[in-house]
């Protein structure tokens, strides 16, 4: 049986043209001419997206101290018909301005949570907003399309949540000539906008990270912006084309495929667009949504485009023998240094 299956994987992918080549230039003149191509067609991929405002219009709902940090609650609207709630998380007794981190929450199946994620275990080993802003950084994170607050909140209304929701947000955005991947991140930039220009908040010194859904969001972030300067992705660094031999697209919920991708690029071109910035990656061998040998290729096309800036070990990929899906200590503690060699003074 298994053997039919990778034949038919095989038969579909023979049948689809393939991906051209991602080859690193010889020159980083040339790569620069190359990767504002390559964002520029990401751009067109994700779809005809609403203009982002130029300013969010951001609602503070609530300001709460909690002892060594301040949580506030707010909400801006996106411009294209949702309202997205979100925490800020301040570190106490700062002196000027501190460094910041956009936290993305994973997916899991787990749409009642969200950002409520920041100060959970559920995804990580740690509650990342306490613990990062008690680390002296200012921290935002937001409900996603279909999760937290928003988890009923799409276009089939509070009688529909979960899968279903996300199920027709999706559909919905297809009509529109957009992808719902496309409406995440636009919303993560909106919150970057936000968080940019808070007062509290040094903008050279902004990273991203996440887990799972949340490290996809990472990367795809620091593709298409220059704003954040150093991110961290756990569990989740997926070479398309290997998870369709590896019959592992069920793995990945439709939120996360863009139309027409593989008639362009596949994950080593959207990856390399963060380079030279400092760039982490942190991944179980037997996390069958990303299929290690993908891994591998990824880093074998992305490294020799850090090399043109001479920024090799700005580029981290740690993987992790006999480990599925999952945040270990270890991995949180990379986390946290590495951010913290890019940001903190």
């Amino acid at each position: 049986m298994a053997q039919t299956e990778t034949t038919t994987a095989d038969r579909w992918l023979a049948a689809l043209p393939a991906a051209p080549e991602f080859v690193a230039p010889v020159s980083r003149a040339a790569w620069e001419k190359q990767r504002l191509e390559i964002r520029a067609r990401l751009g067109d991929l994700l779809g005809k997206m609403p203009p982002r405002p130029v300013r969010p219009d951001v609602k503070l709902l609530s300001r709460e101290d909690r002892g060594d940090f301040i949580l506030e609650k707010f909400t801006f609207d996106n411009g294209a018909g949702a309202t997205v709630p979100g925490y800020a998380f301040l570190p106490k007794n700062a002196t000027g301005k501190s460094p910041a981190i956009l936290y993305c929450h994973w997916h899991g199946g787990q749409y009642d949570i969200g950002k409520e994620e920041l100060l959970k275990t559920n995804a990580t080993p740690v509650a990342a907003g306490p613990e990062l802003a008690r680390k002296g950084y200012v921290v935002l994170g937001i409900d996603a399309y279909c999760f937290g607050e928003r988890n009923g909140m799409g276009p089939g209304g509070p009688a529909e949540k979960g899968s279903g929701g996300e199920m027709t947000a999706s559909k919905f955005n297809l009509w529109a000539g957009r992808s719902l991947w496309g409406m995440i991140i636009r919303d993560d930039l909106m919150a970057l906008d936000y968080l940019s220009t808070r007062p509290e908040v040094d903008a050279t010194r902004i990273g991203v990270t996440g887990i799972s859904m949340g490290a996809t969001r990472t990367w795809w972030i620091m593709a298409l912006d220059e704003r954040p300067k150093c991110g961290v992705a756990v569990a989740c660094l997926t070479r398309y084309q290997d998870l369709i031999k590896t019959q592992g697209l069920k793995y990945h919920g439709i939120y996360y495929f863009v139309p027409g991708m593989l008639n362009h690029y596949d994950t080593e071109a959207i990856v390399a667009l963060a380079a030279p910035r400092p760039m982490l990656f942190m991944t179980g061998d037997k996390d069958y949504g990303s299929p290690v040998e993908g891994i591998r290729l990824i880093e074998r096309r992305v490294k020799p485009v850090y090399a043109l800036y001479e920024r090799e070990a700005d580029f981290g990929n740690v993987i992790y023998p006999d480990l599925g899906h999952v945040y270990l200590p270890e991995m949180w503690a990379k986390t946290v240094e590495w951010l913290g060699r890019s940001l903190q003074r």
